[in-house]
């Protein structure tokens, strides 16, 4: 999921991907621009496995997909973070993994809201996500684009959800619920460190949007000093989104890709999960920070799992798409 980087990296153009073969010692990472692992962790990986890693990131998670499709009879990495429940259906239609993804972590895709805001402008927060339509909340609202982002897809399959009809046409309760949005000027962010870290006034980015989509654990990485939460997530009929790991075709490292996801599913890195990307580790038995049951709970309701997004993805876009005038 989203968090800032914790180190820098030299940034490689796709071009330039292709073009490299690595050695039979190196493995490379393919990752969603919010991926963090630890300069710890990294070097316990490469001691361990006595490989050097790199990792290149691409972009959000469905951007990252969308490359691997177009380049995949010649893989930019060796194995791929951050392929999640939304876009694994692309990824298996398209042969991308060779074997299974393996899920490492979850996290619950929720609206965000600037308690301060609210607050200053005695207005009341929103109950839930379907309140964002009313017209006390007229350009308060940014959301990320489904085509690129899996944070707007998880939300757009929520709003199919939470509107159950039989048929998915131009008429249904969702795509009147998306039109009353757009006229009540929401913002759509190309992705989620957009409008998290740029729209939201939330966040460090002091931006004109006092709401976001974004996680139900992002408000424990917005506390001030004196324990006070600067900010509050929507827990109803979010969104659980699982991300995965997986080895890619045709990688020229596979045993180094197996050997990363079983370091992926190890306690040393499964703790940090939280700290790292404040998203919740896919086993259970690590100890979460003690803040997070304040400041992160999971939702209290969840939706959208179950749907087919696969069949329905390109009927849903479409519609999306046609209401907010943009491009996939």
């Amino acid at each position: 999921m989203k968090r800032i980087f914790a180190f820098t990296l030299t940034l490689l153009t796709i071009f330039g991907l292709s073009s490299c073969s690595p050695s039979p010692k190196t493995l490379t990472l393919i990752a969603h621009d919010s991926f963090v692992m630890s300069d710890d962790l990294i070097t316990a990986f490469e001691e361990t496995y006595k490989v050097e890693l790199k990792i290149v990131r691409a972009g959000d998670a469905g951007a990252m997909t969308n490359k691997l499709v177009l380049t995949k009879d010649n893989p930019l990495a060796d194995v791929v973070f951050g392929i999640d429940n939304t876009f694994a259906p692309v990824a298996t239609k398209n042969n991308l993994i060779d074997g299974e993804l393996t899920p490492i972590d979850f996290a619950d895709v929720s609206f965000n809201y600037d308690l301060e805001y609210f607050k200053t402008n005695n207005l009341a927060a929103p109950k839930s996500w379907r309140d964002l339509i009313k017209t006390e909340y007229k350009g308060l609202t940014v959301i990320e684009n489904p085509n690129t982002s899996s944070t707007g897809l998880a939300f757009l399959v929520s709003t199919y959800a939470g509107f159950p009809t039989k048929t998915f046409d131009s008429a249904t309760p969702t795509v009147t619920w998306w039109l009353a949005l757009r006229d009540n000027d929401v913002k759509v962010a190309a992705s989620w460190e957009d409008a998290y870290y740029t729209d939201f006034s939330g966040s460090s980015g002091k931006g004109k949007y006092p709401i976001v989509l974004s996680y139900s654990s992002s408000p424990a990485d917005e506390v001030n000093e004196d324990g006070t939460a600067r900010t509050k997530a929507l827990l109803e009929d979010s969104f659980r989104q699982t991300e995965y790991v997986g080895v890619l075709k045709n990688a020229n490292n596979p045993q180094g890709a197996r050997d990363l996801i079983k370091f992926m599913l190890g306690q040393n890195f499964q703790s940090e999960l939280p700290g790292a990307m404040y998203v919740y580790p896919i086993d259970k038995s690590v100890a979460l920070p003690p803040r997070w049951a304040v400041y992160a709970p999971a939702a209290t309701s969840t939706i959208g799992e179950n749907l087919d997004i696969d069949t329905n993805r390109d009927k849903w876009l479409a519609d999306y798409n046609r209401v907010f005038d943009v491009a996939p």
